[in-house]
């Protein structure tokens, strides 16, 4: 598991506290983390999207639409747990919400949803909406 470490000040000394994964995530970031429900490839999508970093993390989205309407999203991931968060949290933005609202997700929407997304994984959240904006661009091809 992802660990980390904390430095604390404790009546002038220096306390190290190791990030504890399980109790210190907020509960947003640990179901969007673990959730696995729209995790699949399709073939025949109306929209598709891919986005990879150079370290090889690689994100792709499948759209269904009708109309204007998303009715379906799904990604496949080869990556880390926070792009996993990510790639969920842009779903659960983009329930209820037309091409032209999903459109309009913002990094940071994601960021704020998951509460305790590590700033440097932030890059994460970029990678996953790339990713989905690209799938959403291709609706209109």
């Amino acid at each position: 598991m992802v660990q980390e470490k904390e430095v604390q000040q404790n009546e002038g000394q220096q306390k190290e506290k190791k990030f504890d994964f399980w109790n210190d995530h907020s509960l947003e970031f640990l179901e969007m983390a673990m959730k696995r429900d729209y995790q699949e490839t399709v073939h025949n999508s109306d929209g598709y999207g891919k986005a990879q970093r150079e370290c090889g993390d690689t994100i792709e989205f499948f759209l269904m639409a009708d109309k204007g309407e998303l009715t379906a999203v799904s990604y496949d991931i080869r990556g880390c747990i926070f792009t996993h968060a990510c790639a969920n949290t842009i779903i659960k933005l983009a329930e209820g919400k037309d091409i032209s609202g999903a459109s309009r997700i913002r990094d940071d929407q994601i960021i704020s949803y998951l509460k305790t997304l590590p700033e440097r994984e932030n890059h994460c959240a970029t990678l996953a909406l790339k990713a989905f904006n690209q799938a959403l661009n291709s609706l209109d091809s």
